[in-house]
């Protein structure tokens, strides 16, 4: 750690759901640097039920023996409004636990959804101006929830992850052209991360060809790349009987990274955001977009790209599927 990591305030980083395992995963990676860089220090607020504190206190005594240089300070709470309180990023991963059989998406935004109730509240209460990422499912809907529930907070300030399906996708797209995953950018994962979710080849690129250029196989793309993808995390459940906490914790740093750091000249992120229209995503949805960042701060939504007759009707599929769950939860929580 240099000099000029002291000079620098730490930034709070106040995590809900803090005992579960994509927790655990994500809050050694984020005192060691690997959210933020090597030179910034952290504060960790982390949020849990009462009956878990035990285990999460836990956890910060083992973040403590760790002695990591940049770790200022760790807060366990299960008060969200202490837990909050001047946070500059908020990741919330608070949610029903993975069960087999799964439940259905609307069970499980019943489940959750008073949770994100209680969260959208404090943060709006205690850390307006903090950037929230939300990881738990369904994440489009829950951001929708909170957001409802923050008026204070910019709506520029709401993210909902699907990294986790673009990191998927550029991995089968490796696989299938037989390079390197670095060799594969610009794959966008589009809509409402799960069953709905569209991954976008033609506007992908293996080093600077579009990708549909090398892989010709039109019956895999529109097939078997989407469903590889939007099944991935029930088929690692089914064989570890446990969610891909490894997956979801580097999708979190790679979201908060590509938010909080310039794009590169030709490039893009991917990110649900609340959309301003484009693409005729009707405004306000929390709808999976590829974003730009020139200064790490504000964000936009890289617009005029090409998008096909088969990608219109997916991602009009993945609307549809986010307009009735955004109406069930405006009848189950307003």
């Amino acid at each position: 750690m240099t000099s000029a990591a002291h000079e620098r305030p730490p930034i709070t980083v106040a995590i809900s759901g803090a005992g579960g395992r994509v927790a655990y995963a994500l809050l050694f990676r984020i005192a060691s640097g690997g959210m933020f860089g090597a030179d910034q220090r952290v504060s960790l607020r982390l949020l849990e039920q009462t009956w878990h504190l035990p285990l999460v206190r836990a956890t910060a005594m083992e973040l403590g023996d760790c002695s990591f240089p940049l770790l200022e300070s760790t807060i366990v709470s299960a008060d969200s409004h202490e837990a909050f309180t001047g946070a500059d990023w908020i990741i919330l991963l608070a949610g029903s636990p993975r069960e087999q059989p799964s439940p259905s998406r609307h069970e499980l935004l019943k489940r959750n959804g008073a949770i994100y109730v209680e969260h959208g509240r404090a943060i709006n209460a205690v850390a307006p101006a903090a950037r929230v990422l939300v990881v738990a499912a369904p994440c489009n809907a829950n951001c929708m929830i909170a957001m409802s529930h923050a008026p204070d907070v910019p709506r520029e300030h709401w993210f909902a992850l699907t990294r986790m399906d673009r990191m998927r996708a550029t991995a089968l797209i490796a696989e299938k052209a037989g390079v390197a995953v670095s060799r594969v950018s610009r794959v966008i994962a589009w809509g409402n991360h799960g069953d709905h979710i569209y991954v976008d080849l033609h506007n992908a690129l293996i080093d600077e060809t579009p990708a549909h250029e090398i892989i010709r196989d039109q019956d895999w793309a529109r097939t078997t790349l989407q469903h590889a993808v939007r099944h991935r995390s029930a088929e690692l459940f089914n064989m570890r009987r446990a969610s891909p906490a490894g997956t979801a914790c580097q999708a979190i740093l790679g979201t908060v990274h590509s938010i909080t750091t310039p794009t590169p000249l030709n490039r893009y992120f991917n990110a649900a955001v609340a959309s301003d229209g484009s693409y005729g995503v009707p405004n306000g949805l929390v709808f999976g977009f590829p974003l730009r960042t020139e200064d790490g701060k504000g964000w936009s939504i890289v617009n005029d790209l090409f998008l096909d007759e088969f990608a219109q009707e997916q991602i009009a599929l993945s609307v549809s599927q986010l307009e009735q769950e955004s109406v069930l939860a405006e009848r189950w929580f307003s």
